[in-house]
């Protein structure tokens, strides 16, 4: 922004400097933190609106130009805010989360510093099932009677390796080495900035229900404690036109073309010229592209013909 005498203003969101420097609990002890931020919702605009050209008219108001670049996904604007977070998490969620390359990280040493004296502990009920049809993903949870032994033995391993690390320091060992039998489970902590565009991207993935539920926590306290008082305009446009939105490829819209007008042979017959409707002995072989078109058409309440036919 340019004040009266011409000099140009750092932007400021009121609702985001009242929670600068303040931790949001994540887990048992982590956190996130926002160190710092620069540009808004204005930022988005002023930027998209440079193409213009001096002296063109605003044709549009704020919210419904940040819809429309959302929608259209004309991306570069929203790479005009940054923001900068402190986190704490687990090594193994960080994993997941390092894989995102599009941010500029700085991560607390354990060859330069003794590692963090905490892990995340798994509580009695939240012992989760391996899904049977992910096989990278977790449904339902553990009895919690055999959930009380596993939190015990997590807990007594846990305590050793970390009397074992301390032991290996105590003997004089380097902390590069005497790290390498620290669990998964314990915490470690990085500086993390990154802009609006990819951050988004990021929350994408990461709040999806499909997301492992440790990094899913995290990524719904940065959208929702954080992202949602940077810029809440593009805020609710992402969620209306990225994370809630459903995406149909070309074969779903001919299938759903064919169901809205009363032809459900002609959307069975399409499914099974794609490849995605099989018979074996045991009946309808399963395949993920088509249980996905499925989910979508039991959303617009419609029947699913070719479960009905061999």
């Amino acid at each position: 922004m340019t004040n009266e005498s011409g000099r140009i203003e750092r932007v400021q969101v009121e609702g985001l400097d009242q929670i600068l420097g303040v931790p949001f609990k994540v887990l048992d002890d982590g956190f996130v933190r926002l160190i710092d931020y620069m540009g808004s919702d204005e930022s988005i605009v002023q930027a998209a609106r440079v193409s213009y050209g001096k002296g063109t008219k605003r044709v549009h108001e704020d919210r419904g130009l940040i819809r429309y670049l959302m929608r259209h996904r004309h991306t570069t604007p929203f790479e005009m805010c940054d923001i900068k977070l402190h986190v704490r998490v687990p090594m193994d969620c960080w994993r997941q989360w390092i894989r995102h390359r599009t941010a500029s990280v700085n991560e607390y040493s354990t060859r330069y510093s003794e590692a963090i004296d905490a892990a995340q502990a798994t509580p009695v009920g939240e012992w989760r099932e391996q899904a049977a049809g992910n096989r990278q993903g977790s449904q339902g949870f553990i009895d919690p009677g055999k959930g009380s032994g596993l939190s015990r033995q997590e807990a007594e391993l846990q305590t050793m390796s970390r009397q074992l690390y301390e032991d290996r320091l105590q003997a004089g060992v380097a902390r590069e080495q005497a790290r390498k039998d620290l669990p998964l489970s314990t915490y470690t902590e990085a500086y993390w900035k990154i802009n609006l565009h990819n951050l988004f991207h990021f929350l994408a993935l990461r709040m999806d229900a499909h997301a492992q539920l440790e990094i899913r926590t995290y990524a719904r306290v940065i959208g929702e404690e954080i992202v949602s008082r940077w810029c809440p305009i593009a805020w609710e446009a992402f969620l209306d036109y990225q994370f809630q939105a459903l995406q149909l490829s070309r074969l779903e819209q001919s299938v759903l073309q064919a169901l809205a007008g009363g032809n459900p042979d002609e959307a069975t017959r399409l499914v099974t010229e794609f490849g995605l409707v099989a018979y074996g002995s045991d009946g309808l072989k399963r395949n993920r592209e088509r249980s996905e078109l499925e989910e979508k058409l039991k959303q617009f309440k419609f029947s699913i013909p070719w479960l009905n036919t061999q």
